[in-house]
């Protein structure tokens, strides 16, 4: 796609699109999505955080990721993803991002 072409890795293109879906995002979620390994995912994490695109916070024992706010990068970058977001075919897309992310609420129904 697109973006790993311009970002130069496919593990930078998956977790702009994971941020995009879902707001924010942990390393091992991504990479249980993939069935990977967590290490790159945190790599590229870390190194998008030092790049100011990305912010994080612990909850717990959990490092959670989103977009920075205050960038100036963040909405461009948020267009340029939400293109190549769009462009995946959906099926494509439940199967990447089937995984529920939060808990469920008190007395909704399971479908």
């Amino acid at each position: 796609m697109a973006l790993e072409i311009l970002f130069g890795n496919r593990t930078t293109e998956r977790i702009l699109l994971h941020l995009l879906h879902y707001g924010e995002i942990h390393a091992r979620g991504i990479a249980g999505d993939y069935g990977s390994a967590v290490s790159p995912f945190l790599r590229q994490l870390n190194r998008l955080e030092d790049a100011g695109i990305l912010v994080s916070r612990e909850v717990g024992r959990t490092r959670l990721y989103g977009f920075n706010p205050k960038s100036a990068y963040t909405t461009p970058l948020k267009k340029l993803v939400e293109i190549t977001y769009e462009s995946i075919p959906l099926t494509e897309r439940e199967k990447i991002f089937h995984k529920r992310r939060r808990p469920r609420r008190k007395g909704k129904p399971v479908l």
